[in-house]
């Protein structure tokens, strides 16, 4: 496949710069949507009930978006990125409308998977048109420029929240989708084009079912142990040993595919191997503290939605700001060295998060998750696009896929395991309390804070594992396909 994009200029006056701001718009729909829900989770309990299920709102979102995105990215290799995005922003327009007239938690959670299996198919595709379009040195700049998209959606994602919760109902931070969704849908469809080798394509069915109900299993095993039946019940051993299992038996049928949902001798590429675990990694630090910090600032130290969403903010703020610059870091020093600098960043700040309590100040909240966003920033964004340059064109697809597969899987299961320390701990305070108070509540988020610091620990061993002499070839823009 080739694109119309000429390789000059990285601005958006250039003949790429259309295609770049409707890349662009359909990755806010992701990012506003990753930070809009967190700070309404208490008044949609509060509507609908289900404050013990509440977590399944985000990692149903994430397992579908994770089981989907190897799919989308073969997809995408074999039939070109744009029928694949456009596909992934009308399943996600859908899955918003029906969250927006959700009756009860269990249609929302429902709807959610909607909502996760279209952004299965919006994110990975616009970091593969990126690496489609821009060599690695452009990417550098054009980095700062989608690092941007997240810095706006980190204020107005959280903003919209706490207003809507606040002032309107919580229904409408999924209305206001809407016109977002119809504008980077037109936008895509009018300037991005490309020319595609039509192919009869081998999906792995079987492989991404199984794979499907392995994590659905794990997660629900999580999510309920402890709270629907005691971790040593037998509901529990047989939730979590059937998922173990058939994660066996998903490995044994990617070996036997002909073309695996998950390409597991991309996996026995070093450098492949560990942007995928620093991935998985940065996953669930950033969701478990996307779930748990407007929580804590709201019911622990008793401030309203808008006032978790600055909290939350500051994280997401701290991210792109970082990122933004990373690529002028990572050409100077290599990609190792500047994910090594990030990972130590984020182990010192989460280090802090320990320091919270029922006394603190959202100022102090706001420092260490900012802190943390800087750390991600410099950390993500160049694991990445090392794991983009390691391939050609004809994989560039599939290794995305899988790198945000390996990030969706982590946030997914890493939401899962905090959500079921918070109701382990919640429901001891229970038995003694007879409620849930900001005591107990704090106490459990901060066991979430320590979960989140091993992580981190986990991150930080991930970034040292990568090879070193890591300094990738500057591969032109829009690498052709061999033969094209």
């Amino acid at each position: 496949m080739t694109t119309t994009a000429a390789p000059a200029g990285v601005g958006f006056r250039s003949e790429r710069g259309p295609v770049l701001i409707a890349v662009m718009l359909s990755t806010a729909l992701v990012a506003i949507d990753s930070t809009i829900i967190a700070t309404a989770v208490p008044s949609i309990v509060g509507s609908i009930g289900g404050f013990s299920q509440f977590p399944w709102l985000f990692s149903i979102y994430l397992l579908a978006q994770a089981v989907t995105v190897p799919v989308y990215g073969k997809l995408a290799d074999v039939f070109g990125r744009k029928p694949v995005m456009m596909f992934g922003i009308g399943l996600f327009l859908l899955g918003s409308v029906l969250c927006g007239f959700a009756w009860n938690i269990g249609a929302l959670i429902a709807f959610r998977a909607l909502q996760g299996i279209g952004a299965g198919a919006v994110q990975p595709m616009s970091m593969t048109i990126i690496g489609d379009l821009y060599s690695l040195a452009e990417r550098a700049k054009v980095q700062g420029y989608i690092a941007s998209v997240w810095a706006v959606s980190s204020v107005v994602g959280p903003t919209l929240g706490g207003v809507f919760s606040e002032y309107v109902s919580w229904r409408w931070i999924f209305f206001v989708n809407i016109p977002l969704c119809l504008l980077a849908a037109g936008m895509v469809w009018r300037r991005f084009h490309e020319t595609v080798r039509r192919s009869r394509p081998q999906i792995d069915y079987l492989g991404a079912g199984v794979l499907t109900v392995a994590l659905t299993l794990i997660v629900l095993g999580l999510l309920e142990g402890g709270q629907a039946w005691a971790w040593t019940a037998p509901q529990s051993i047989a939730v979590l040993g059937a998922g173990v299992l058939l994660l066996v038996v998903f490995v044994r049928v990617e070996r036997r595919a002909a073309d695996p949902v998950v390409p597991l001798a991309l996996l026995r590429h070093r450098l492949i191997t560990t942007t995928s675990l620093v991935s998985a990694c940065v996953g669930a630090v950033l969701l478990g503290l996307t779930t748990y910090v407007p929580t804590y600032v709201q019911e622990a130290l008793g401030e309203g939605p808008l006032v978790a969403g600055f909290a939350l903010a500051a994280l997401t703020m701290g991210w792109p700001l970082s990122a933004s610059q990373a690529g002028r870091l990572y050409l100077r020093i290599g990609i190792r060295a500047t994910a090594l600098l990030g990972s130590v960043v984020v182990v010192a700040a989460t280090s802090g998060l320990l320091l919270l309590d029922t006394t603190s100040s959202v100022w102090q909240v706001a420092v260490t998750c900012f802190a943390i966003g800087l750390g991600m920033g410099v950390t993500a964004a160049p694991t990445l696009i090392a794991a983009q340059s390691a391939v050609g064109w004809q994989q560039r697809g599939v290794v995305t896929g899988a790198n945000m597969f390996f990030r969706s899987l982590g946030s997914s299961v890493g939401v899962a395991a905090f959500g079921a320390v918070v109701n382990a701990t919640l429901g001891a305070a229970s038995l003694e309390s007879g409620d849930v108070s900001a005591g107990p509540l704090t106490q459990a988020v901060h066991h979430v804070f320590i979960a989140t610091l091993v992580v981190s620990v986990l991150l930080l061993v991930a970034v040292l594992l990568m090879p070193r002499g890591d300094r990738v070839a500057m591969e032109p823009a829009a690498a052709e396909p061999a033969g094209a």
